[in-house]
This record gives structure tokens, sequence and C-alpha cells, in this order.
């Protein structure tokens, strides 16, 4: 139990952070479409090759965090903004993915797996999420910074990474022509995962 919570934790919040359309998602059902399915695989190891080490980074801060107390309780609180304003975001802001966006350009068929790395390492934001995600786990006593615990998480949060990567490749087709449809039910159902946790934190800071 100690080394599931951390891992379906991490699983969630990959799923979570990683389902929105972005430049990866996007490139992965691209390079789907123009390269097929192996070499999208091949991308997609080269993406979560970086993520697994942003996720360890991310629990190394978290981990000198939380052997400081005020940091933890500011960190609650920008947590706890964030997550709202993800909500909003989901609900009322979230605009459709486009697979012909300009900025996904897929120059050379050789590389996949270090194009990959390359966009995954652009996306810098996964950081500062998984240093949230894992101290508000701390925070509850679910997290302990061990080195199993650690590693649960990480693993989750790859685990969750891959389970979109791959979605996009399979469903890709339906991206294409059931877009307003599919973004409609993800954007809801994100935000409303992110609502809930917003409640969480909120009265985790005010008990």
């Amino acid at each position: 139990m100690t080394l599931f919570i951390p891992f379906l934790t991490g699983l969630v919040a990959a799923i979570v952070g990683v389902l929105p359309p972005g430049l990866i998602n996007m490139t992965v059902a691209k390079v789907r479409l123009t390269d097929g399915l192996k070499r999208a695989m091949i991308f997609v190891l080269g993406a979560l090759l970086v993520i697994a080490i942003q996720t360890y980074v991310s629990v190394l801060c978290a981990r000198y965090i939380s052997q400081h107390q005020e940091i933890v309780t500011t960190l609650r609180l920008i947590g706890l903004i964030v997550f709202v304003v993800l909500t909003l975001y989901f609900f009322f802001f979230a605009k459709k993915p486009d697979l012909n966006d300009n900025r996904i350009q897929l120059k050379s068929k050789r590389s996949r797996f270090f194009m990959g790395m390359l966009i995954s390492a652009l996306n810098l934001l996964p950081v500062p999420y998984y240093v949230v995600i894992s101290v508000t786990l701390a925070s509850y006593g679910y997290f302990d910074f061990s080195w199993g615990q650690e590693v649960s998480l990480v693993v989750g949060v790859v685990a969750g990474s891959f389970l979109v990567f791959y979605s996009y490749m399979i469903f890709v087709a339906h991206l294409k022509s059931k877009t307003d449809f599919f973004l409609q039910y993800m954007n809801r159902m994100i935000g409303s995962i992110t609502a809930i946790v917003a409640l969480l934190t909120l009265w985790n800071i005010l008990k």
C-alpha cells in the first residue's frame, strides 16, 4: 500500500497533466500519421526518458522543500492557485488541438528517439508540477521520500504519460474527425479533477 499510493498518484497526475493537447501530444499524433506506429513509439520512448528524469528531479526538490515547513505552506497556497486556474481554464478557455500546427516540424525521420527527448526537454512545466504533487502527497502522510516510494511515483508518472501518448496514437483518426466532441468531454473531465484537488488542497490549508 505504501508503494501503491505514490504510483497511483503519479499515474493520475500524469494523465491529468499530459492529456490536454500540447506540443508533445500533437507531435506524437503527427508522427503516427506520417511515419506509422513504430516510429511514433520510438518518439514516445525518447519523451518518456526525459519525463522520468524530470520527475525524479522534481522529487528531489520536493524532498528538500518538505524539510522546510515555511516553504511547504507557501507551496500549498501556490498549488491551490494553480489548480483553481487549471479548473477555470479547462472549463472555459481550453482550445481545440490542431494537427496542422506549424510549430510541429517533422524534418528528420532517422532520430525520432532524440526528437522525443528534445521536445520533452523543452517543456519545463512538469518539474514544478510534480514538485507540488510530491509535497502535497507528503503533507497528507502518504509519501515519505524513501527510495522505493520515489521510484514508485516516477514509474506511475511514466506509465500515465505512456497511456496518454498511446491513446493519442491509437485514436488520432478520431481526433481529426471528432475533435469537438472529444475535447468537450476531456476538458470537463480534467476540469472536474483539478476542481476536486483544489478543494482538497483548500481543506488541508484551513484545517
